[in-house]
């Protein structure tokens, strides 16, 4: 059930990603570009809400610093007729980015246990290395534990 819903997770993830993927934030921001693109000034936008064109103008700056709340872009974003679609963006999909993980714990685990084999005579071979790796790599996927992602 656990890999169920990881899948899931995973694959809402990736969607997103991949509608999201080419979406950059205009020069002058978000906020601005769609009020102008409307023929919209600062003040007219200001009346629509309650505030003042000072107002406006400050959030939308604060948007292009990254300090605007997401209360207030869904605000400005309503009274100019849109919405907020919020999304976080992977460069590649989620699976790749959990294998990749399960990869460097896996290699970090192997280097610490190499380490103490070696000082008893007993460390592997490279081609021993290469099975045990792909192991843990796959044991770690398998069973997602809590500290996959603790460093």
């Amino acid at each position: 059930m656990k890999t169920v819903v990881l899948r899931q997770y995973q694959d809402i993830v990736n969607r997103a990603s991949q509608k999201g993927v080419d979406i950059i934030m205009p020069e002058e921001g978000w906020l601005r570009t769609l009020r102008k693109a409307l023929g919209m000034s600062g003040a007219q936008l200001g009346r629509r809400i309650g505030v003042s064109r000072a107002q406006i103008a400050k959030s939308e700056r604060n948007e292009m610093a990254g300090v605007i709340t997401l209360k207030t872009l869904e605000n400005m974003a309503q009274a100019m007729g849109a919405r907020i679609a919020y999304t976080i963006v992977l460069p590649g999909k989620a699976e790749k980015l959990v294998s990749e993980r399960a990869n460097e714990k896996a290699q970090k685990i192997l280097q610490k246990t190499n380490a103490h084999m070696a000082l008893e005579s007993q460390a592997l071979d490279r081609d021993a290395l290469a099975f045990e790796l792909e192991r843990l790599q796959q044991e770690l996927l398998r069973e997602m534990p809590a500290d996959l992602w603790d460093d």
